[in-house]
């Protein structure tokens, strides 16, 4: 396909885009320690290689993502995707990650709803509505003000989970023999990687793909493997975290925290928070990604349109949150793949 290159209206810092692509990856399903088991945990040791791969596969995928966007001058994930899937892929590319992005604000504002239920014993509307409003806010703001509050608010949860993490490894005794392949969501520890990787690049992308044509070839480069670097030291110390508590905490929803409340209540209800917040993230980047699809930032449909979402995710999340992971995620994980081969036969310039 034939493209033009344009100059970045803004330059977006490094370390600001890998902020942003933590946050658009980190939910509910990596800090509640769920999707680490899932993936790696149950590997034992072997987790650990499964997680080297997936961390470099984010770093890789991610930049060529972003690439794809500064050379073509893409504002919106469908240009990219349209750009690598082309005629015979984009559009079912396309219409999967919408349906994702829609499923996964749901399930972030579900999950919110689980959260604030299980740990303090509120209603769970209340939950749904707290996530559903905030979310509605930020992205009614524009993209500026989501990078702004996903940059800002992930050194800060990238810190907690390090700090919290090390400080349970540290408290229990250093063993870390356990595991249970039989358990583990795919047979082996080097197809967990790849999958891992393919529905949560899907998820990053309506982020990627705007930050893409905003920043720097060179700044692109290092803020993806500054962002996969940050995913894969802060699922390195959930995993170990999860191992020297396993077996207790294996048969649990959210496995991190009941490895906090094993050090105390309150170091538990400090990864709440950090839970919460982490959920905000993925929350805000996919409602952002869904309505900016389908309308436009500069639409005068833009903002009541996200309103009408947000309330939308109000509604659907009272499915309950294990319910609409399980639809949502597998569909999510085809087009991932389907779009991932797109993207490495892709040949793109040599920025």
């Amino acid at each position: 396909m034939t493209a033009s290159k344009v100059k970045p209206k803004n330059n977006i810092s490094a370390l600001k885009i890998g902020a942003v692509y933590i946050g658009a990856v980190i939910g509910a399903g990596f800090a509640s320690g769920q999707e680490i088991l899932q993936f790696f945990g149950y590997f034992g040791l072997w987790g650990i290689a499964g997680l080297a791969l997936a961390t470099y596969l984010f770093g890789f995928l991610g930049m060529k993502v972003m690439f794809v966007a500064w050379r073509i001058g893409g504002r919106s994930y469908k240009q990219v995707v349209d750009e690598v899937g082309g005629r015979r892929f984009g559009p079912l590319i396309n219409f999967i990650i919408t349906f994702f992005l829609f499923g996964v604000l749901v399930a972030m504002v579900s999950g919110t709803g689980a959260i604030l239920e299980q740990e303090f014993g509120f209603p769970l509307y209340t939950g749904l509505a707290i996530m559903a409003v905030l979310a509605g806010i930020t992205v009614i703001s524009g993209l500026g003000r989501v990078i702004d509050a996903i940059s800002i608010l992930v050194p800060f949860l990238i810190i907690a989970v390090l700090g919290i993490g090390l400080y349970i490894i540290l408290s229990c005794p250093l063993d870390l023999r356990w595991s249970s392949p039989a358990s583990a969501t795919l047979p082996r520890w080097y197809l967990s990687g790849p999958v891992y990787v393919s529905y949560n690049l899907t998820l990053s992308i309506p982020i990627l793909a705007p930050i893409g044509a905003l920043a720097t070839p060179q700044s692109l480069k290092k803020g993806a493997f500054l962002g996969a670097l940050g995913l894969g030291v802060s699922a390195l110390v959930i995993l170990l975290t999860i191992l020297v508590t396993a077996p207790e905490v294996t048969d649990f929803e959210i496995p991190m925290l009941v490895a906090a409340g094993k050090v105390s209540p309150s170091i538990r209800f400090l990864y709440t928070l950090v839970l919460i917040s982490e959920v905000y993230t993925t929350a805000i980047s996919s409602l952002y990604g869904f309505v900016a699809r389908l309308f436009p930032e500069n639409s005068r449909w833009f903002k009541p349109f996200t309103i009408i979402v947000a309330a939308c995710s109000f509604l659907a999340g009272q499915l309950g949150f294990s319910q609409i992971v399980a639809t949502v995620y597998p569909v999510a994980g085809i087009a991932g793949f389907i779009f991932i081969v797109a993207l490495l036969c892709e040949q793109q310039a040599q920025a």
